[in-house]
């Protein structure tokens, strides 16, 4: 089974839809991670700082790659065990190659057939 994690930095919330601004970084990753926890053989968990303190500080690498800048540093994607990206989220092609899933981005018009009398 795969595991990936994503250790993320304290945030109010996780969707990206908090604030004055949109985060697309944080939408996309929602939708994935929520995707992937119907995937059987891939077990994907995020931890919040704010939320989830104590999960940080049981990781000795996660606790290390911190120590000296945390903002620069989180969010950090772990596969495995093993870090595998630091200071900015997974890209979705990242993604499909820790997972062995392909991962495609979501319209960007809704669905709508492109015509522009559809929409």
């Amino acid at each position: 089974m795969k595991k990936i994690e994503l250790f993320e930095p304290a945030m109010c919330c996780s969707t990206g839809v908090c604030g004055p601004a949109v985060n697309q970084d944080l939408l996309m990753i929602t939708s994935a991670f929520a995707a992937l926890k119907d995937v059987p053989n891939v077990a994907a968990d995020r931890y919040n700082l704010s939320n989830d303190p104590k999960v940080f500080s049981q990781r000795p690498e996660i606790l290390a790659a911190i120590k000296d800048d945390t903002d620069s540093v989180l969010p950090i994607t772990v596969v495995d065990g093993t870090i595998v990206k630091t200071g900015a989220y997974p890209t979705l092609a990242e993604l499909s190659t820790y997972t062995g899933l392909v991962f495609v981005p979501a319209s960007q018009d809704g669905g709508c057939c492109g015509d522009s009398g559809c929409c």
